[in-house]
């Protein structure tokens, strides 16, 4: 049912004009014949133009006021003819925009009826009775002038009201958003403070720590562990800050110091390298600069997924493969089976280009045997992040260890 009346207030706008131009036309020629006025003795080579110019300012009025008033003082005065006179009168109460013009409006029509009536009282006969008669001049005002400008004046202001009406609802939704956003940031701050006070200074506390550990030290695998721990808490405190950022900020966006994937990425192997983990890296495809939001999920993949196998298999191989395609970029971890699993233990444990040294450091570093804590959401947030720039993320076990990979979309260039 809306939508019918919606259809059909179209079309009544859309044919209203042409509808109300064809009938002024007609009623201005019928009045010729005293049918819808007096009776004129004009031929109709005369009258017919100024029928046909009547409904042509008619049609034309949304646009144009002037040609409708000047019709209908030429009708009237030339033929006594009213229906463009009570139009031009309805019109004018309808879209003069300021009472100065009304009253100049009224001013004018009076002018054209006083010099109807002299035209009346000059031409006699059934015009003069009509119109030139004190109180059938006074009816003529009244039915041709006053009560048309009155009608128009009404339903302008109707439609005043109820555009001021619209307008309020409209300003009071907007401010209501606008509270509801300042709630949201506000909000947003506090998280934010209180993430601060509960994760910034305990962090701030280890990298102290692995600063003194690393000065005081002797051994070489424990000053290269303290160093790893006190870079990667200066990382975790800058990330931290980052996001407080973000939640200070009324939109969500992270911005990215650069579009390198590989330069970022080999930064991230190296970290999990000197953390013990033996990582490969493959590439495929021609590297090009992508968006920083995606050079960022890609990030947040692979170093969610290399810490997955640091907490739940250390002693797996992982293999990162970093492929362009057009229009996507895939990245994949792939890490083997886990030596403390149902699994059976990996059959590799030396391998040519590695380094023995640190793959003893990784079993007997700081994260062998620990069991980190996890909240046991990071896959699941990778793939609402991944999902958010219109790629897709796979996670699941395979037939020798585990799969995490995501396809994200990014522009190629042209």
């Amino acid at each position: 049912m809306p939508s019918s009346a919606v259809e059909l207030r179209r079309v009544v706008d859309r044919y209203a004009p042409l509808l109300a131009a064809v009938v002024v036309a007609v009623a201005v020629w019928e009045s010729r014949t005293g049918a819808l006025g007096v009776r004129t003795s004009l031929p109709g080579v005369l009258v017919l133009p100024i029928a046909v110019a009547s409904g042509w300012a008619m049609a034309v009025v949304r646009t144009r006021r002037w040609p409708l008033f000047l019709a209908a003082a030429v009708g009237w005065l030339a033929m006594a003819a009213w229906p463009a006179g009570v139009v031009a009168s309805y019109q004018a109460g309808l879209r003069l925009p300021d009472r100065r013009r009304v009253t100049w409006y009224l001013t004018g029509a009076v002018a054209v009826m006083a010099v109807g009536v002299l035209i009346g009282l000059a031409v006699g006969g059934p015009r003069r009775i009509t119109t030139a008669t004190p109180a059938n001049a006074a009816v003529t005002a009244v039915c041709l002038v006053a009560f048309p400008l009155v009608v128009g004046l009404m339903v302008r202001s109707r439609r005043d009201v109820v555009a001021a009406l619209r307008d309020r609802a409209e300003r009071g939704e907007r401010e209501r958003e606008a509270r509801a956003e300042r709630v949201r940031v506000e909000e947003r701050a506090r998280i934010a403070r209180e993430m601060h006070d509960v994760v910034a200074h305990r962090v701030s506390l280890i990298v102290v720590h692995a600063g003194a550990l690393e000065v005081t030290a002797t051994e070489p695998a424990t000053i290269e562990a303290a160093a790893l721990i006190r870079s990667t808490g200066r990382q975790a405190l800058t990330d931290l800050r980052e996001v407080l950022g973000v939640l200070r900020q009324p939109t969500f966006a992270l911005a990215d110091p650069g579009d390198d994937l590989v330069g970022g990425l080999a930064e991230l192997l190296h970290e999990s390298r000197v953390a013990g983990l033996w990582v490969r890296r493959q590439d495929e495809g021609k590297p090009r600069s992508v968006p920083a939001t995606v050079g960022r999920t890609v990030h947040r993949v692979v170093q969610e997924a290399l810490t997955n196998v640091r907490k739940h298999a250390p002693e797996a191989d992982a293999t990162v493969r970093l492929r362009y395609l057009p229009g996507w970029v895939e990245i994949a971890v792939r890490n083997g089976p886990s030596a403390e699993g149902p699994v059976l233990p990996n059959p590799r444990p030396g391998r040519p280009g590695g380094d023995p040294g640190r793959r003893g450091a990784g079993r007997g570093g700081p994260d062998a045997g620990l069991g980190l804590p996890g909240a046991g959401l990071g896959l699941l947030g990778l793939r609402e992040r991944v999902e958010l720039l219109g790629g897709r993320l796979e996670a699941g076990p395979t037939d020798d260890g585990f799969l995490v990979r995501a396809l994200i979309p990014t522009p190629v260039p042209s």
